[in-house]
């Protein structure tokens, strides 16, 4: 999510970005699509996959935020 917080992708994009195989991406979209987080729109051969909306990307603008401030507890 949060390289489609950067612009829309294509599956392969995202696969080769993450490292992961074409059908891992694919799924885990597929998963994203249902539960209304990510869209997606045709554009020629290509399905292309971006955020669902300004609040799911606020979402994850905020988590990433949060999580490179986060510093283990030392004791």
């Amino acid at each position: 999510m949060a390289l489609l917080a950067q612009g829309e992708a294509c599956v392969t994009e995202v696969a080769n970005a993450e490292g992961e195989e074409i059908s891992t991406i694919s799924q885990r979209l597929r998963v994203l699509r249902a539960e209304g987080l990510v869209s997606r729109r045709r554009e020629g051969k290509h399905i292309l996959y971006g955020l669902a909306d300004q609040h799911v990307f606020d979402l994850v603008f905020n988590a990433l935020a949060h999580a490179s401030e986060h510093k283990p507890a030392t004791r």
